[in-house]
């Protein structure tokens, strides 16, 4: 893993010097990773792949204040795609709230009872049990139990303590674990029992 990192460190030194190339790999890179977690937190294709593009947008537009994690930008996109999709869940609230208070006919009201889709890897428990965490959480459950970082180097892009980031895992687990149905393990379970040293 150590190369592709140090790939990553040259490829955006590259690209903070102009090169187009260099970006266009890292965004080849990671691409499906940040959709991967777009689509973990908000459950639709669509509104993942919108998620996607802003954040590599924010990757340029912040271009000078990004922070490389154990000389990878994946972290500190994985933690923009988090905040990226509280805004459109956010977004997508109030305006199914608004539609819904409209006054409509027997066949739009049919229309909009329209089912989410999920990957077969997630379940709409493991959605719902993360939407009740903060961002900052969020962040961490995601880039500790599904991203496979450390601790402490979640917390260095996270500007937190290693042991308040441990402390947070803690208590988001806890969190998590109390929403989730004890009846069957989930990806998450799973991912965050693995975690627990």
């Amino acid at each position: 893993m150590g190369n592709i990192e140090s790939q990553d460190a040259g490829l955006w030194s590259r690209s903070l010097e102009g090169d187009g190339v260099a970006f266009g790999t890292l965004f080849d890179r990671h691409r499906d990773r940040v959709f991967r977690h777009a689509y973990r937190l908000c459950a639709d294709r669509h509104t993942s792949e919108d998620i996607t593009a802003t954040v590599f947008l924010e990757l340029w537009r912040k271009r000078q204040s990004v922070v490389l994690v154990e000389l990878s930008v994946l972290p500190w996109l994985l933690a923009t795609t988090t905040n990226v999709a509280r805004n459109a869940n956010r977004s997508a609230f109030r305006y199914r709230r608004l539609i819904n208070s409209l006054p409509r006919q027997e066949e739009a009201s049919a229309l909009s009872g329209e089912a989410v889709y999920l990957q077969s890897s997630l379940d709409k428990d493991v959605v719902e049990a993360l939407q009740t965490l903060s961002t900052m959480d969020l962040q961490l459950i995601s880039l500790v139990a599904f991203e496979g970082y450390t601790i402490s180097a979640a917390a260095e892009l996270l500007k937190l303590s290693p042991s308040a980031a441990k402390s947070r895992m803690h208590r988001a687990r806890l969190k998590m674990k109390d929403v989730l149905p004890a009846s069957r393990p989930t990806t998450a379970q799973l991912a965050m029992e693995g975690k627990r040293s």
